[in-house]
């Protein structure tokens, strides 16, 4: 009996949906940037504060949950294009669903598109959605072992966040824990310490979407 690898036959089918996203993106001078973490890590409230800074104009967004449209309704005050993805029972997104998503938006006048993934620290880091770039959050409620814990979300990461660092003082939490981690499984990736609710550190981060997305497009994404 033949052997048939099911696994490996939908990741191909992915990454080639993947791959025309990419494309498609390159030809709208775009720069799509995959927000990945666990639930309740601030991936909404943090772009709510991103995309005020940046520009509604410049950012559309692509929410991914099981249910609700909760987020998108929260995020379309402040973006001019948001798309909700519905996922039902699955836990990330998918190259066909960012695909669909895409014909949604008007992609014209854009310079980022952000996709907020389903909440899951598992999932999401096995499957390219067309991105160009990953970002990986973690916040200070959820404890200092969740690197050690869950590398692959943090091994393929092009920036890491530290969010809600305003509550350092109020837990017990090693940061120094969280970069020994880090050291051991990515180095390449700048661990930047944010705080939306006080706008601490993002200053950092525009600067290095603004750098992103400068670089992308000089390189013709």
């Amino acid at each position: 009996m033949k052997k048939i690898n099911v696994v490996e036959s939908v990741l191909k089918a992915n990454d080639a949906v993947a791959r025309e996203n990419r494309r498609r993106l390159d030809s709208a001078g775009l720069i799509a940037l995959n927000l990945m973490s666990a639930p309740g890590s601030g991936k909404t409230t943090l772009l709510e504060k991103t995309i005020a800074a940046l520009g509604s104009d410049a950012v559309a967004v692509l929410v991914g949950d099981l249910q609700t449209t909760r987020d998108a309704e929260r995020l379309g005050r402040m973006a001019s294009q948001v798309t909700q993805i519905n996922t039902g029972k699955g836990c990330h997104l998918t190259a066909p669903e960012v695909a669909a998503g895409l014909d949604s938006l008007d992609l014209t006048g854009l310079r980022y598109i952000f996709i907020e993934n389903v909440g899951n620290m598992v999932c999401p880091a096995a499957f390219d959605l067309g991105e160009h770039r990953r970002v990986a959050l973690l916040s200070v409620p959820e404890g200092d072992d969740k690197v050690a814990k869950y590398p692959t979300l943090f091994q393929a990461a092009d920036a890491i966040l530290l969010t809600k660092v305003d509550l350092i003082g109020v837990l017990d939490y090693n940061r120094a824990r969280v970069c020994e981690d880090l050291g051991r499984i990515n180095t390449r990736a700048p661990l930047l310490e944010i705080s939306a609710k006080t706008g601490q550190g993002m200053d950092l981060w525009l600067a290095w979407l603004r750098e992103q997305q400068a670089s992308a497009t000089r390189v013709g994404l």
